[in-house]
């Protein structure tokens, strides 16, 4: 079939790209001597899911259960990458209030704050998330983490459709 794309191919490329996203973040933070927040870091364990979904998707066979799954599965996770590095944007844009005092330590969030308070904490942000500490081209770190969500989402719903 002429519009038939080889699913396994466009799982390596997927995994790779977001690998590769990771990479440049953990660059970009050890270069300019940065310190992720915890919107960052849920960001980044995000985009480790999508990577770690599209591998596991490359070794399994291609069938109809695997396709669904795996659209499912990286959708799902991309959206939730929409949410938060959405509303990042919206902190670092100001138009949602945050706490001005500097943010609890991820590890002390998870140590000793119930898992759904935890998680909650996580979400609203601090003060931290709140800094533009870089950007490339005008753009935020949130702001290229929303794209590239917003990429593996679409080519994600590419595979489905088009592969067979």
């Amino acid at each position: 079939m002429k519009n038939a794309i080889n699913p396994k191919r466009a799982s390596l490329i997927g995994a790779l790209l977001s690998f590769s996203m990771i990479a440049a973040a953990i660059f970009i933070q050890l270069k300019f001597s940065l310190e992720p927040c915890p919107l960052c870091i849920t960001q980044r364990i995000l985009f480790i899911v999508i990577a770690i979904l599209f591998t596991v998707f490359y070794f399994l066979p291609y069938n109809q259960l695997v396709r669904y799954l795996q659209a499912i599965t990286i959708i799902f996770s991309g959206l939730i990458g929409v949410v938060f590095s959405f509303r990042h944007i919206l902190i670092q844009a100001k138009i949602i209030e945050v706490p001005a005092e500097c943010g609890i330590d991820l590890n002390y969030m998870f140590d000793n704050f119930p898992l759904s308070e935890a998680i909650n904490l996580l979400f609203r942000g601090t003060g931290d998330c709140s800094q533009i500490d870089w950007t490339f081209m005008g753009l935020t770190l949130p702001q290229m983490a929303l794209f590239g969500y917003l990429f593996f989402i679409t080519f994600t719903i590419y595979i489905f459709l088009k592969a067979k």
